[in-house]
């Protein structure tokens, strides 16, 4: 886990395969989440490569620089934008002899600080414990590499072979947990769709203002705050619509680029409240000058879960932030959508008019 005192130097590599996100917002990003996490942002570097260096993915022209910025800004820990193999990971540390972390740890240890619920927890460490595992077998492919000998047996690699079997055993238990927590959700969904009422799930990139539309349709109290990944237990409310009936509607964790394979697994059932609901809604910072590729993101992670192709209102946030002009370009590009704001309760009821008319059920 990152505490403040952290002071973290951020370094991110522009790839060939990777051009269709824009390195600048990337990092943008990858600061938010650094200081969410708790860590100082004292500087950053990037580079353009065609592909990664094998030994430290980065060149060893950057690698240099990255030795004086952190000599200058007196740092303690590097944080990576990509992700690497564990054999990087511990080149890279050994040459800057500082703790260096890539984009899945920062974002794995954000879900670890913001998981309060006893399923949240469960998911979480399983997304920790199947990251860790790859780490470990990776340090044993580096090992046998060397092909045995001086530093690769006794007690050392046994240990190594004691750790993999642990993690193991961790992850099988823990993916027996869920399955069962999984099991009681479903459960409940299938009591909810006995009674006909219609589910709505709230979904978006996160810190796109989900919760707010939530607490505001809903008129509750669902956490708020301007931080990523500040939901990661999915809320769900009885929402009353003008003619009195009653839908549910369940606020989600929140996606985001290059979201970790390990988190999508981890939180499969949790992230079935999205794919069992009848209609989704699509929440997006409208204000953000990237939202487009935060739209694509959201629904790359949506074809994940085969969710693709369900009934979905793109819902663009933070209306008092735009321009009348960009609105309709907005409205006119995405179909169908409404323009509103969660925080200032403006344009709700053209949004419950619309989700209303898509589950038949008139306001």
């Amino acid at each position: 886990m990152l505490f403040a005192p952290e002071k973290a130097i951020l370094v991110g590599v522009q790839l060939t395969e990777t051009k269709h996100i824009p390195l600048e917002e990337s990092m943008q990003e990858l600061t938010r989440l650094a200081e969410t996490a708790g860590a100082e942002v004292v500087g950053q570097l990037t580079q353009n490569r065609p592909k990664p260096d094998l030994k430290y993915f980065i060149g060893s022209g950057k690698l240099d620089e990255i030795k004086a910025a952190i000599a200058a800004y007196n740092a303690n820990m590097v944080i990576l934008d990509n992700n690497i193999s564990a054999a990087q990971n511990r080149n890279l540390e050994e040459a800057l002899e500082v703790k260096v972390v890539d984009r899945t740890e920062i974002i794995l240890d954000i879900f670890a600080q913001h998981a309060s619920s006893h399923e949240g927890k469960l998911q979480v460490e399983l997304a920790q414990s199947s990251f860790l595992l790859t780490r470990l077998i990776g340090h044993g492919v580096a090992m046998s590499r060397l092909g045995g000998g001086i530093g690769t047996r006794g007690p050392g690699e046994t240990k190594l072979e004691q750790d993999r079997r642990y993690i193991r055993k961790r992850i099988s238990e823990l993916k027996k947990e869920i399955e069962k927590l999984r099991k009681e959700r479903s459960v409940r969904r299938d009591k909810r769709r006995k009674s006909n009422i219609p589910t709505i799930a709230i979904v978006g990139y996160t810190n796109s203002g989900k919760s707010t539309l939530l607490n505001a349709l809903a008129k509750s109290d669902v956490l708020t705050q301007d931080q990523l990944f500040a939901t990661l237990d999915p809320t769900v409310r009885r929402v009353t619509l003008p003619n009195h009936k009653i839908v549910l509607m369940s606020d989600t964790v929140g996606f985001i680029q290059k979201l970790p394979h390990q988190l999508i697994a981890a939180f499969r059932a949790t992230l079935e409240e999205v794919s069992e609901a009848d209609l989704l809604l699509h929440v997006v910072d409208a204000s953000h000058p990237y939202r487009e590729d935060q739209i694509n993101a959201v629904l790359t992670v949506l074809e994940e879960l085969k969710c693709g192709t369900k009934p979905m209102i793109t819902v663009f946030n933070k209306s008092d932030k735009l321009t009348r002009k960009i609105s309709g370009e907005l409205l006119k590009k995405h179909e169908p959508s409404v323009v509103i704001s969660a925080l200032h309760k403006s344009g709700l009821d053209k949004l419950v008019t619309i989700f209303s008319q898509l589950l038949r059920q008139p306001a």
